[in-house]
């Protein structure tokens, strides 16, 4: 009966994260693995990815973000194996 219980791994889901633009430039990366809990928002990870990259405040108002190649609101759940895209905003003329 205790075989189920062994399987289960609900602890934590893993994510990978894109950094495109300034936000690349910010975190000296283009992409990352990011591990957080069930029920975790992209506003949670948001929050986690400024606190291992500071510099992201700079662009924090102005980012957009999508999820799975979708633009996403920061309240959407993010699940085991979604990709959180960290969009800043676009310049030009």
């Amino acid at each position: 009966m205790g075989s189920e219980e062994a399987g289960k791994d609900d602890a934590s889901i893993k994510i990978k994260v894109l950094f495109f633009a300034r936000a690349r430039d910010l975190t000296g990366s283009t992409e990352m693995s990011l591990q957080v809990s069930p029920g975790t928002t992209a506003l949670d990870c948001l929050n986690t990815l400024i606190s291992r990259f500071p510099g992201l405040e700079e662009i924090r108002n102005s980012m957009i973000l999508a999820l799975n190649e979708e633009y996403t609101l920061e309240s959407t759940v993010v699940k085991d194996r979604d990709e959180l895209a960290i969009i800043p905003p676009i310049s030009g003329g």
